[in-house]
């Protein structure tokens, strides 16, 4: 069913925006996460991206028009379907879209409805250059966020664009940046707090302004959850965290606009090559289009070597002594991370009917081919980037379990984006190797260190989160040796592989020492029936019991 995009609210204050540029055409397919238009708000332009997935059937704002908050930007559904109700005028199939998820294009407009009467009411009472920062929505799903880090603190001089704090959504750790200038008067929501979206976060104005009674108003108007505010005990370590929050820029982190990484995607360029011309050495649009791969060698050595250090594991947290015969119990705080995991595994088991087929894979040969292939100079592979290429080409021969389920259709993708589930402190993420079956095997493997070092630390963009088609969830180093996982949905299947083992086996008739892995495959009966899933598995376990084949 065809939904309705409408003109977002992306600033405080915004009421009004002007499409600057459209980044998709009319007949275009638009998966989630593209990036649909430049949008100029009263602050700043900003890139719009898209929460749903189809075809870009009509544009309502031409590039260079402005339009108010909510007006209809664009429809977007299926190609060839019939939206001439909703150029009409009707609502009705719009709002059963945006009802049944959380898009972007209802939130903002519910958002824009509340802030525009108690903001709009506060402002005519704020000293003149005051300005209030809210929680912001920094993704689809988003309700409330906590402050990881403040890399401001009150009395600091802010400028347009400055990183104010690193926020923790449902999906990642992600930096928000100030649209206004002036100094940091008041912070609303201190560093591990949790508060909804439109909660007050800050206060920018002049340095010295009165701003007392500011934040009592708001929080008595009930659109806050806003904590004490900042004291100088509290200034200090804030002062602390932000210097190590640079140094960790500083020592690889890569700051990327959104469409500078899309950009950099569709050129097939690493992000890690790229010299950013923006805050903080911040990679724009124009240091992806001005790129010149004179200097890809060194800095991808670099990017290589660097990765395994961010993997080191932290210290193991002190125990706690208990003594004997006494009851004790620890309650622990559900992180964002946390709360949607739970969410989204229940979703996916109790409405994919799940089903796992096992197969035991000699390893024999693919030992014998990494330690020869991880003799050449400047390169490193796993036995789990041998079976994610192995997964790639056999997804590639069978698209079935490339699919996901739709009420009306299934989808099948004759694109292979593999999702590497990585365990990090809070849960599970699950950065995407995009085009996963046009990288070589040294490619793999660089790209899932860089993914997983940045996963652990929490610097991973939503972006690199989403789009798998496929998943592969890999315990063996645990020395598990078989386990079944819950499908990541919308994809139809996830692989479990487990631990490599040595035990007798019998080849041509006599027992003799080899080494097997277990590998499960759980698919969704909807989309895949036993004999496809089996026939995928066959395939995969030719390409690992004789990895020569991948090559080819």
């Amino acid at each position: 069913m065809a939904i309705k995009v409408t003109m977002p609210r992306l600033s405080d204050t915004m009421t009004e925006g002007t499409v600057a540029t459209w980044l998709k055409k009319v007949g275009d397919k638009i998966s989630e996460g593209d990036i649909l238009a430049e949008i100029e708000t009263d602050k700043a332009t900003m890139e719009f991206e898209s929460f749903n997935e189809g075809t870009l059937l009509h544009i309502g704002i031409q590039a260079g028009e402005t339009a108010p908050v909510d007006s209809l930007l664009a429809i977007i559904g299926n190609e060839g379907e019939d939206i001439s109700a909703l150029l009409a005028g009707g609502d009705a199939p719009a709002a059963s879209s945006e009802a049944s998820a959380p898009k972007a294009d209802a939130a903002p407009a519910a958002e824009a409805k509340t802030e525009t009467a108690a903001p709009a009411k506060a402002a005519t009472e704020l000293p003149k250059g005051v300005v209030v920062v809210t929680m912001p929505r920094l993704s689809d799903t988003m309700t409330e966020g906590t402050v990881a880090t403040w890399l401001k603190k009150v009395g600091d001089a802010v400028a347009e664009g400055d990183i104010l704090a690193e926020i923790e959504t449902d999906k990642a750790t992600m930096e928000f940046e100030s649209f206004n200038e002036g100094t940091l008067l008041y912070i609303g929501i201190q560093e591990g707090n949790t508060a909804p979206v439109d909660s007050l976060l800050a206060i920018i104005g002049p340095a010295g302004t009165d701003i007392s009674g500011i934040a009592d108003n708001y929080t008595a108007g009930g659109t806050t959850t806003a904590s004490a505010p900042a004291t100088e005990e509290k200034a200090a370590p804030a002062a602390e965290k932000a210097t190590e929050a640079v140094a960790e820029t500083s020592n690889g982190r890569i700051l990327a606009s959104p469409l500078a990484k899309k950009i950099a995607s569709d050129k097939g360029i690493q992000l890690n090559q790229v010299k950013g011309s923006g805050e903080n050495g911040r990679i724009v649009k124009s240091d992806i289009e001005n790129f010149t791969p004179s200097t890809q060698t060194q800095p991808a050595a670099t990017a290589t070597t660097a990765a395994p250090k961010a993997e080191t594991a932290a210290p193991a947290a002190p125990k706690v002594f208990v003594p004997a015969g006494e009851v004790f119990t620890e309650e622990i705080k559900n992180s964002q991370m946390r709360k949607i995991i739970a969410k989204r595994l229940a979703e996916s088991l109790f409405t994919a009917p799940h089903y796992n087929l096992v197969i035991e894979v000699s390893m024999d040969e693919a030992m014998a081919s990494r330690a020869t292939i991880n003799t050449v100079p400047d390169t490193k592979v796993s036995f789990n980037d041998m079976v994610i290429k192995a997964c790639a080409l056999a997804l590639k021969k069978h698209p079935k379990i490339n699919s996901q389920w739709k009420e009306d259709a299934i989808i099948i993708n004759h694109h292979v984006n593999i999702g590497v589930a990585v365990a990090v402190e809070d849960g599970l993420v699950v950065p995407v190797l995009k085009f996963t079956d046009a990288m070589s095997l040294s490619q793999i493997g660089a790209s899932v260190r860089d993914l997983a070092g940045r996963a652990k630390n929490k610097k991973l963009g939503p972006q690199e989160m989403e789009g798998s088609t496929f998943t592969v969830s890999n315990l063996g180093m645990f020395g598990i040796t078989e386990f079944n996982s819950i499908i990541n949905q919308p994809n139809s299947a996830i692989l479990s592989v487990g631990a490599i083992v040595e035990k007798p086996v019998v080849k041509n008739g006599q027992i003799v020492v080899g080494n097997t892995m277990m590998l499960s495959l759980a698919c969704d009966h909807r989309t895949i029936d036993g004999a496809t899933g089996a026939q995928f598995l066959q395939t995969l376990k030719q390409y690992i019991e004789s990895p020569v084949t991948m090559l080819a």
